[in-house]
């Protein structure tokens, strides 16, 4: 394909997006099946018009991925409602934690006794698809900021933390390697890659965060009252955040989270007591001349609520990650050959779907709260895509046989689409079934 027709498929598929968002939401499948089934269509798979090739295009695609990543774990931070409480986010701390953890586990085994892979390809290879996406899965994370139902929220959150929770097994299959360096006994891996790479990535985001926040409510307010660009201060907060925590080697991914989080957080908190001083203002009495009876004077309207930084830069993110989706899952289509649809490859994926998946979400969400349909539903809905293409990028930019880098991209690449697949087909019917249940349930 040469550059005019690659305009044309792109506008195309951009046109017939933009015109057609009623008649997705209504049908059975989401928008990634049909970029996915026409990266498939022109790819080597059946027409042959174009070839990707991730190896040899790893760097590029790296970028691509790492670019998709940050804007998509932007948009989910400041979706998150407020205020933050530990009893709130504890399941999704615990499926960022307990159920990454197990899930790397399961899928090294699994990589080891089926696949023949060794140990530290394992563990690599379970770093890289054990993260849930937050790009893919918009169907079943929050829609607003401030959206409080559960299941959303849980995976939303997930999602959020743990494309940085992922990064020490990533780290960890690249020393077993021998690709990155361990330490005696594994302390530098211990101190570096999982505590300080953790902590620091957490603290840099919400010190960005906050300060963000009040230096853009102190702008807004008199008596400066300044006009901000809020989609620049969004992207130039992401991109200072994720450069300074890869300077400082610590997790970009979670700082850029904890960034949105506490930029949204901070801004609302001082929403809240603007309007309680506003409100703590008593209405002065005044008498009336004709009644001779003391009543309240009629109170100021009440100004309108300024705007924020985390809501103006959200509608653009947003559309930059549409953008995204269209041209990274166009591209999944088009490194597929007929070939590569191997038993192993789809054996791991229905592993990881119907077996790692749901025993990790089962023993994380140990002892809480979370009822069984909401378990059920996030054993599921663990959508893989974008996050896992660019740990297995990250890989190979560090080194990565090419051997093994070809049979992971494979791997990876199935588990991708079969998940866009998979869960594309099941959201609607499965998410429409759970909110008649749940409605039916809260009604007297």
């Amino acid at each position: 394909m040469n550059n005019a027709q690659w305009f044309v498929l792109i506008g195309g598929l951009l046109l017939v997006r933009g015109l057609t968002p009623s008649v997705l939401k209504r049908s059975p499948v989401t928008a990634a099946i049909i970029y996915l089934a026409v990266g498939l269509l022109v790819g080597p798979s059946v027409l042959n018009l174009f070839h990707f090739n991730p190896l040899k295009e790893s760097a590029l695609l790296e970028v691509l991925t790492e670019v998709a990543v940050l804007i998509s774990l932007f948009s989910a931070g400041v979706k998150m409602p407020v205020p933050f409480s530990f009893s709130r986010w504890r399941a999704p701390l615990l499926l960022a934690t307990v159920s990454m953890s197990m899930t790397v586990a399961l899928v090294a085994a699994f990589a080891y006794y089926v696949l023949d892979l060794s140990w530290g390809a394992g563990v690599l290879l379970g770093a890289i698809v054990a993260p849930t996406d937050p790009v893919l899965a918009t169907d079943v994370q929050s829609r607003h900021p401030g959206d409080r139902d559960q299941l959303r929220f849980t995976l939303t959150c997930e999602a959020g933390m743990n494309d940085g929770s992922a990064f020490p097994f990533v780290m960890l299959g690249l020393g077993m390697l021998g690709l990155h360096e361990l330490g005696d006994a594994n302390l530098n891996w211990v101190v570096v890659d999982v505590l300080w790479a953790t902590v620091g990535g957490i603290a840099i985001g919400i010190v960005a965060g906050v300060v963000l926040a009040r230096l853009g409510w102190k702008l807004r307010r008199a008596p400066h009252q300044h006009e901000l660009m809020d989609d620049f201060l969004g992207l130039g907060l992401i991109g200072v955040v994720y450069g300074l925590s890869v300077m400082l080697n610590a997790w970009g991914f979670l700082a850029v989270f904890s960034a949105a989080v506490a930029l949204r957080q901070t801004e609302l908190k001082l929403a809240k007591t603007t309007r309680q001083s506003t409100d703590e203002r008593l209405a002065p009495l005044t008498l009336d001349a004709q009644t001779d009876q003391i009543t309240p004077a009629s109170p100021e309207p009440e100004p309108e609520p300024l705007p924020t930084v985390s809501e103006g830069s959200l509608v653009f993110k947003e559309h930059l990650e549409r953008l995204s989706e269209v041209m990274l899952v166009l591209l999944v289509g088009g490194s597929l050959f007929l070939n590569s649809w191997s038993w192993a490859a789809v054996g791991l994926a229905l592993f990881l779907f119907l077996v790692a998946r749901p025993i990790s979400v089962f023993f994380g969400l140990w002892g809480t709260h979370t009822s069984w349909r909401i378990r059920a539903m996030t054993g599921w809905f663990g959508v893989r895509g974008i996050g896992s293409l660019y740990y297995l990028m990250y890989a190979i930019q560090h080194g990565l046989p090419e051997p093994l880098g070809l049979q992971l991209i494979q791997l990876t690449l199935i588990v991708v689409s079969l998940s866009i697949l998979m869960h594309g087909i099941s959201v609607k019917p499965l998410m429409a079934y759970f909110w008649k249940r749940k409605t039916h349930r809260s009604t007297p």
